[in-house]
C-alpha cells in the first residue's frame, strides 16, 4: 500500500543496503586481513583484498552518489 511519501521507501531500503554492504566490507577485509597475516599469506593476496574492499567501497560511493543526485531533482 503506498504511504504517499514520494518514493522515499525505496531510498530508505538502499540506504539501508549501502550501510550494510559498507560495515560488511568493513568487517570481511579487517577478518581477511588479520587471517592472512596469521596463515603467512603472502602480498599478492592481502593486496587482493585490498582490491575487492576497495571495489564495495566505490560501489557505496558511486551508489550514494546516484541517491544523493536522484533526490536533489525531485
Amino acid at each position: 500500500m503506498p504511504q504517499g511519501n514520494g518514493g522515499r521507501d525505496g531510498e530508505g531500503r538502499q540506504g539501508r543496503t549501502i550501510a550494510l554492504v559498507i560495515a560488511g566490507t568493513a568487517l570481511v577485509y579487517v577478518a581477511a586481513q588479520w587471517i592472512g597475516r596469521e596463515m603467512g599469506a603472502d602480498q599478492r593476496t592481502l593486496a587482493l583484498f585490498d582490491l575487492i574492499a576497495l571495489g564495495g567501497f566505490l560501489w557505496c560511493i558511486i551508489v550514494t552518489w546516484q541517491m544523493w543526485r536522484n533526490r536533489r531533482d525531485d
